[in-house]
């Protein structure tokens, strides 16, 4: 048997030329994917700063007397709007605004007392024949709250609790590397961001008497 050995000009073995680029391109996809999850977490940090900034400038304002009126929380939601298109021009927002009688209430946002027979979470509406199961209808409103809040501005000295949530298409594709399946993918495909706060609309007169609770059954 004869053993070659190889030419003292060509030492394979302890060849080093080359490495850095293959190390290279293991590590980068990592990298990458490293650095695309550092922009897309600072972007919806910056919108959320950006929005929630935004939002309490308008609540302030919406607390003023002539916030209750319609067309001016309409051109308050306007302003939170420019504010948000211009760091995120395709972004849709809804928007909420929940007044409570204390702040006490706005903070718990506890659903009106209601007994639920069937267990399911809900305050359930009449069915087969059965009456609706019976709730107490705390702010009169004539239906059953979950948040226990009722809809809109409120009057004098209730407390709003004002709400925008923000949705908008990730910025960086990182759904294409993370998502297991096609669900997963659509999922992660949007930014969804809310921002919320609670202020009292301004004294210009008395605060409204609320009526004592009153057992209903849900419509």
């Amino acid at each position: 048997m004869i053993r070659k050995s190889l030419p003292e000009s060509v030492p394979l073995l302890s060849d080093r030329r080359g490495s850095a680029v293959v190390e290279f391109a293991i590590v980068a996809p990592v990298l990458c994917l490293l650095l695309l999850g550092i922009f897309d977490t600072a972007h919806s940090l910056y919108m959320r700063s950006v929005l929630q900034g935004i939002i309490q400038k308008v609540a302030r304002d919406s607390a003023l007397e002539s916030g209750t009126a319609s067309a001016q929380q309409t051109a308050l939601d306007n302003k939170v709007r420019t504010s948000v298109n211009a760091v995120a021009n395709n972004a849709t927002m809804t928007f909420t605004r929940r007044y409570y009688r204390t702040f006490s209430d706005a903070a718990a946002a506890k659903a009106e007392t209601w007994t639920d027979t069937n267990g399911n979470g809900t305050c359930d509406p009449p069915s087969g024949g059965t009456p609706g199961e019976p709730y107490i209808d705390a702010n009169n409103n004539n239906k059953w709250d979950s948040d226990g809040g009722n809809d809109g501005q409120g009057g004098a000295k209730d407390r709003v609790l004002y709400t925008v949530v923000v949705s908008y298409p990730r910025f960086f594709p990182l759904y294409n590397f993370l998502a297991t399946d096609a669900a997963s993918r659509d999922a992660m495909k949007v930014t969804k961001i809310t921002a919320s706060t609670v202020l009292e609309n301004q004294p210009y007169s008395e605060q409204g008497s609320y009526g004592a609770p009153v057992t209903r059954n849900c419509p």
